[in-house]
């Protein structure tokens, strides 16, 4: 089988190297991959918004399975465009991945079938959402509605700090047209959980529980990155607290969209927060996250190509799908200055005996070696029977991966560790 993976960060090295365990998964080409992917796949030099030349390789290379994982190309519509060749694809259309895509789609489709979500206004004009804000209760959260790689969100403590989220977004379009429009939000509280699934748009299948790291420094100091490290399963997500998320917030989003016409087949990921009033939405992503998947997949013990051909063909419920009772800790080692600016072109080194354990997000290949090219440049997870093992060994295996800039935080799983005791 030749399959095709769309990406080419530290998610797409773990979604590749667990359908490398599936036999029939021959030939793996990563669009556009990575300097470490390359080690695991065949990497083709075609970006993963360009949709007119990933159909054409598709059409070249007689693909027969494409798994499509950025947000990008699943809002710009790459499954649709890949279906009308005949590849089938794991991921929802671009009617379904609006649900990322817009957050006013997604708190709008919240509100009109009762699922738990923070109070929300939407805004087109920035004179009227600073207008708001004058009177607004704080803290208050403010959201660009579109795209903008997991940093059009401000948690604002102070009214100035909302003002100055508003101006940004709206009027020096920091993330271009993804301002247009915002959504100013009710402030929640209490520990957050990310929840990927499994769904053909009527089973749904929740994955292990996860607890993401998203500040940059330790102790959850300094600005928002795109993720500093993972564990799971996330403590604060008990057995009633599954149960109810099931019947009050999974079950009801995948019923929502196919009322809607958007069934969602792939993999619908529900970021939450557990308040006194009970679970909550945060967001909604139509993709595995980023970096939950490096220890969510290494705790699967299904194979992955067989489950995303079920969710492709509708037929979910006729599969298996297990995980291992055990716990797994990811730690992102980054280039000092993320998420402002870094140096580039490091050579990183990573002991032969570490590899199965290290998934690669901003590296290149440069004269035969591996060198460092963005600002999150791998992950390195460790799976172990309990929580302080897994931690343990995360750190001990990250300890011999170098490379000249090496930054990570030293506090990854201390939150869980807590809630656990």
């Amino acid at each position: 089988m030749k399959i095709m993976v769309i990406g080419g960060g530290g998610r797409e090295h773990a979604i590749i190297k667990k359908l490398k365990e599936n036999p029939a998964a021959q030939e793996i080409y990563a669009l556009p991959g990575n300097g470490g992917i390359a080690a695991d796949a065949t990497c083709v030099d075609i970006g993963a918004k360009d949709l007119d030349g990933i159909v054409r390789f598709a059409k070249e290379t007689g693909i027969d399975y494409a798994v499509v994982a950025p947000d990008d190309p699943l809002v710009l519509g790459c499954v649709d465009r890949l279906e009308e060749i005949g590849v089938p694809c794991f991921g929802p259309r671009k009617n379904a991945a609006i649900i990322e895509g817009s957050k006013v789609f997604s708190k709008d489709l919240m509100k009109k079938y009762g699922i738990p979500t923070a109070a929300y206004e939407v805004f087109t004009s920035a004179e009227a959402a600073l207008a708001y804000l004058e009177t607004a209760p704080m803290p208050t959260v403010v959201k660009a509605d579109g795209l903008a790689l997991g940093k059009g969100v401000t948690v604002a403590m102070t009214r100035e700090e909302a003002r100055g989220a508003v101006r940004e977004i709206m009027e020096d379009r920091k993330f271009g047209a993804s301002g247009e429009r915002i959504v100013i939000e009710e402030y929640l509280e209490g520990p957050e959980v990310s929840v990927l699934s499994f769904t053909d748009g009527t089973t749904l299948i929740p994955m292990i529980s996860s607890m993401d790291h998203k500040r940059a420094g330790d102790g959850d100091t300094g600005p928002n990155t795109g993720g500093m490290g993972t564990v799971a399963p996330n403590p604060y997500y008990t057995e009633e607290t599954a149960k109810e998320c099931m019947e009050r917030i999974f079950l009801p989003t995948i019923r929502a969209m196919k009322a809607e016409g958007r069934e969602f087949r792939g993999c619908l990921y529900f970021g939450l927060m557990i308040t006194r009033d009970g679970p909550k939405v945060i967001e909604y992503n139509c993709r595995f996250g980023d970096p939950e998947t490096q220890v969510v997949l290494p705790l699967l013990e299904s194979d992955l190509l067989t489950v995303m051909q079920a969710v492709t063909a509708g037929k979910l419920a006729e599969c298996e799908v297990k995980f291992r009772e055990a716990h797994a800790c990811c730690v992102v080692l980054a280039s000092a200055g993320y998420p402002g600016s870094y140096g580039k072109g490091y050579e990183i080194t990573i002991p032969e005996s570490v590899r199965p354990n290290v998934y690669v997000a901003g590296a290149a290949l440069k004269d035969g070696k591996t060198v460092t090219s963005g600002g999150r440049v791998l992950g390195v997870t460790a799976v172990e029977k309990t929580l302080p093992e897994a931690v343990k060994s995360a750190y001990a295996l990250a300890e011999q991966v170098t490379f000249e800039n090496r930054y990570y935080r030293k506090d990854i799983g201390a939150r869980a560790l807590k809630a656990l005791n």
